[in-house]
C-alpha cells in the first residue's frame, strides 16, 4: 500500500472534480480518505444503466440528509446528467461532493453542468518518489508508475490489459473513433513521438489517416487524460527557437509499452528518451499537486540546441541526461539558454553521482534532484 501526498480533505471545500487517469488509485484514495461516507460507483452497470434512465433517482435519495453531507460520485463522465442534480442538491440542500473520473472528454463534449464553478478541478498522478519506499529508479523507468505496474517485477502483461481495457471501455464503448485499429496504430506511432516535437503531418503519414483525423486523436488522447502536451518556450532573444509543443502519455510505463522497450538497458538511447519522460512526470506531478502557477515549457532552436524544461519566463532551466558521468558535451543546450538568459537557475539531471556546482551551472543526481523537488527547492 503506497501513501499518497495529494492533501485532498485539506483542499475539498463545497466540491471537486477529481480527474485522473486508470488505475492511478482515485478509488483507493477515496475509500481511504473518506470512510463511511455515501458512495455511488458508476463503474456498477445496474445502477448506471438506472441512473442514466432516471437521473432524478439520485436526487432524490439525498435530499433527507442534512447539511454538509460529503457524497462521492467515481466515474462521473458515466452519467453526466447527474451534474444537474448535484448542483441543484449544493444549492438546495448544501451537500459536499466529490466527483471522480478518468476522462473529461462526455462532460466537455455534452455540455455537462460544471457548477457554476464552484467545483475544484484536481488531478490524481501516478505514482511519485516521495509515496514509494525503497524507490528503484531504473524499474521506475521501465514500469511506469501507475501503482499496479510499478508493483511488479515486470509489467508488460499489465501494461497489454491496460491498453486493451482503454480501448475497449474508454473509446470504442464511447464511440470515440469510427475506427479502433485506425486508433490503436496512432497510439503506437504516437509513442515513437514521445518527448518529441508533434509533426501532425509525418504521423498522419505513418498512420494512413489524415493530419485532421490525427490531430483529432491527440485531442481524444488529452480529453481521457492519456497523454499532454507540453508547450515551446518561444521569446526570442538572439536563436530563433521552435514554436510546436512536444508530446508525452502520461505514464512513462505505457509509452514504453507502445513502442515495444520491454528490456531497458542504462547507456542506450531508449533508456535515456525514457528516463527524460520520467523526470517531466514527476516534475509535473508536483506543480499539479502544489498548485504551481509557473508555465513548464521546452526550449528549441532551429539549429538544435535544446532544453528540456524551462519553469517560468526562464527563471529555471532544467536539462535530463541518463549519463552515469557528466560530460561538457552534455550542457550544450544549457550552456546556449543561459547566454540567452543569464539570470536563470540552470540544472542537469542525470545518473551521475557526484552531486555538484559546475561553472554557474547544477550538475544534480537524480536521487538527490527528486529530494529537492518534493522539498520545494526547485521551483
Amino acid at each position: 500500500m503506497y501513501k499518497r501526498i495529494f492533501d485532498i480533505e485539506n483542499q475539498l471545500d463545497e466540491a471537486m472534480f477529481l480527474f485522473g487517469g486508470r488505475q492511478v488509485g482515485k478509488s483507493t484514495l477515496l475509500k481511504e480518505r473518506f470512510k463511511g461516507v455515501i458512495y455511488y460507483d458508476l463503474l456498477k452497470s445496474d445502477l448506471r444503466r438506472r441512473l442514466r434512465r432516471n437521473p432524478e433517482l439520485f436526487r432524490n435519495a439525498l435530499m433527507k440528509e442534512p447539511e454538509g453531507t460529503l457524497v462521492i460520485v467515481d466515474e462521473i463522465q458515466k452519467v453526466p446528467d447527474l451534474l444537474d442534480e448535484v448542483h441543484l442538491l449544493m444549492f438546495e440542500k448544501h451537500l459536499k461532493f466529490i466527483l471522480s473520473g478518468s476522462s473529461a472528454r462526455k462532460l466537455k463534449k455534452e455540455g455537462a453542468n460544471t457548477l457554476g464553478g464552484r467545483a475544484a478541478k484536481r488531478t490524481l498522478f501516478p505514482l511519485v518518489w516521495p509515496e514509494i519506499p525503497d524507490f528503484d529508479i531504473d524499474r521506475a523507468v521501465q514500469n511506469g508508475m501507475i501503482p499496479p505496474h510499478y508493483a511488479v517485477k515486470d509489467a508488460t502483461d499489465r501494461l497489454e490489459a491496460y491498453v486493451d481495457l482503454y480501448l475497449r471501455e474508454e473509446i470504442q464503448e464511447e464511440a470515440l473513433v469510427q475506427n479502433i485499429d485506425d486508433f490503436a496504430r496512432f497510439m503506437e506511432v504516437a509513442a515513437i513521438s514521445d518527448g518529441e516535437m508533434i509533426n501532425y503531418e509525418n504521423i498522419a503519414s505513418d498512420c494512413g489517416v489524415s493530419a485532421k483525423t490525427v490531430k483529432s486523436y491527440f485531442r481524444i488522447l488529452y480529453d481521457t487524460l492519456i497523454g499532454y502536451e507540453i508547450p515551446a518556450y518561444t521569446k526570442v532573444i538572439k536563436r530563433r527557437v521552435s514554436q510546436a509543443p512536444k508530446f508525452y502519455y502520461f505514464d512513462v510505463g505505457l509509452a514504453n509499452y507502445l513502442m515495444g522497450r520491454n528490456s531497458l538497458k542504462r547507456g542506450t538511447d531508449d533508456f535515456g528518451h525514457a528516463f527524460e519522460h520520467y523526470i517531466v512526470q514527476e516534475i509535473l506531478a508536483y506543480r499539479g499537486y502544489f498548485r504551481r502557477r509557473e508555465n513548464i515549457s521546452y526550449w528549441h532552436t532551429y539549429t538544435g540546441l535544446e532544453v528540456d524544461l524551462v519553469i517560468g519566463d526562464a527563471r529555471v532551466a532544467i536539462e535530463i541526461k541518463s549519463s552515469e558521468e557528466v560530460m561538457n558535451r552534455h550542457k550544450t543546450g544549457l550552456n546556449a539558454f543561459k547566454e540567452e538568459h543569464p539570470d536563470c537557475r540552470a540544472i542537469l539531471v542525470s545518473l551521475d553521482p557526484i552531486t555538484r556546482l559546475s561553472s554557474g551551472m547544477e550538475l544534480i543526481y537524480v536521487n538527490d534532484f527528486l529530494k529537492l523537488l518534493w522539498n520545494g527547492e526547485i521551483f
